[in-house]
């Protein structure tokens, strides 16, 4: 297993809309492996395969206290969103450091293949339904700062574009 790494933004490249899998290969397999690594030693609890540079549509999370729920969503595919919406703060392992309030459904259905590329269905609430919302739009090429007023996603970008062109520097 490896640790993969993951695109901060502003990089154009969270933007790709990913790819539906038409097979499940050993490859997945191995990159599934890479971003659950990834997404633990990040102190995270979801990772879409785009914020890896993968454009492929596969999301693996765990929203548990002691990592001991991993869930594979490959293909997935919103059924139902309830009407009840909630906002909550949000985070980005590709816009780090910065949180702030998303609003989404409070509930959620959806279906997916699992990693043997069986078909799966979850209904989905509270954090969990959050994080699939969340990682979704990942696939769909949109960070959660997009949610944001255009003075606050800018002053994100500038931010985090400072702190990376520091960083090049040392």
């Amino acid at each position: 297993m490896a640790l993969l790494p993951i695109l901060s933004y502003p990089d154009p490249r969270l933007h790709t809309v990913a790819r539906p899998i038409s097979d499940i290969g050993e490859h997945h397999q191995l990159l599934i492996q890479d971003m659950f690594e990834t997404m633990y030693e990040s102190k995270g609890i979801g990772l879409a395969a785009t914020q890896v540079n993968h454009h492929e549509r596969l999301i693996v999370m765990d929203v548990s206290e002691d990592a001991s729920k991993p869930l594979i969503l490959i293909n997935p595919r919103v059924i139902w969103l309830s009407p009840e919406r909630a906002t909550s703060e949000e985070g980005c392992l590709s816009v780090p450091g910065f949180y702030d309030g998303v609003e989404r459904a409070k509930e959620i259905s959806v279906e997916f293949l699992n990693e043997k590329g069986q078909q799966q269905s979850l209904l989905a609430q509270d954090l969990l339904a959050i994080c699939i919302q969340h990682e979704m739009d990942h696939l769909e090429g949109k960070v959660f700062v997009e949610y944001l007023s255009f003075l606050k996603r800018n002053r994100i970008k500038t931010k985090l574009l400072k702190a990376q062109r520091e960083l090049e520097r040392s």
